[in-house]
């Protein structure tokens, strides 16, 4: 069967990155066995660029249930040079700046229960007043329900921060985060020093869905892992891997994660599982479940 050149230069490329840079070396050679078979057996024959991507990252899964392991379509053409971080840090940033650093909605639900939605997890060293002023309008309330439901992650300093606001002091060793490039390991920890109060001693619901994805994932394990909040909705997407964006074509990225989570709590992480509510509802009846809950509770105590 004739393969098509474009097509398995897109693949020679993606799965040097993979196999270069993949944080489980181990089993880049699976890996690359099954996508080479896939593209003999003309599985990518006649495909368009979207399709491909598509197919390739179900394929990708299929030898590594990976969910930051994949090919992806980019409309707009992209730069084929390597990115700098600092360019990179810095397109994250106007991101965050724009979605007010993630704290979409805070309000004060009947039975004085604290709500705040947050949509992604912003870097603290810009975002810790923002974090701040929003534990500040929730500091009185008797209960606090925190909406990851639409959160599509961010950077594991920033969930360190929240995570911060819900234990006494700086003693509790939320993660670790293994780099294989520098073969080194990162701890994550709560902060000492906070610039609102703490919420301590007061019920925290964590509201979960299928789209809840990396950091707002380590977010709901950490405190659940440390049996500091209630999770209640659905097990989330399961992807707990740090990962690098390289570009292969003008219109074609692959996602290498290159580092791992492990709680040390847990020993592991929610790669390919998810986090697991202890409240399993559907994701749209997620906020009424907590409320409720958390209207019990007062009426017991």
């Amino acid at each position: 069967m004739t393969i098509n050149a474009d097509t398995a230069a897109i693949l020679d490329s993606a799965l040097a990155r993979i196999t270069a840079g993949y944080v489980f070396p181990e089993h880049t050679t699976a890996i690359e066995t099954a996508i080479r078979g896939h593209l003999a057996a003309g599985a990518y024959e006649g495909l368009a660029a979207p399709e491909l991507c598509a197919a390739v990252t179900a394929h990708l899964q299929e030898a590594c249930p990976d969910k930051h392991l994949r090919l992806l379509y980019e409309q707009e053409p992209q730069s084929m040079e390597e990115e700098p971080e600092e360019v990179a840090s810095a397109r994250f940033e106007a991101r965050c700046v724009a979605a007010n650093f993630g704290v979409e909605r805070v309000e004060r639900l009947d039975g004085n229960i604290g709500y705040l939605d947050l949509r992604l997890i912003a870097d603290p060293a810009t975002a810790a007043r923002t974090f701040a002023a929003a534990m500040e309008l929730l500091a009185l309330t008797s209960a606090l329900v925190l909406d990851l439901r639409k959160n599509i992650g961010g950077l594991p300093e920033g969930v360190a921060l929240w995570c911060s606001y819900f234990f006494p002091d700086g003693d509790t060793h939320l993660n670790d985060v293994y780099d294989r490039k520098t073969d080194s390991t990162r701890q994550y920890w709560t902060s000492t020093h906070l610039p609102a109060p703490r919420y301590l001693d007061r019920p925290v619901y964590v509201l979960t869905s299928a789209s809840t994805f990396s950091a707002g994932e380590e977010l709901a394990y950490n405190l659940q892992a440390n049996k500091r909040a209630t999770l209640v909705g659905e097990t989330t997407r399961g992807g707990a891997h740090p990962t690098a964006r390289i570009a292969v074509t003008p219109h074609i990225t692959v996602t290498v994660p290159t580092a791992r989570a492990v709680n040390p709590v847990t020993g592991t992480n929610w790669e390919g599982v998810g986090v697991v509510p202890d409240i399993a509802v559907p994701a749209d009846r997620a906020l009424d479940a907590a409320v409720e809950d958390a209207l019990r509770g007062s009426a017991a105590a």
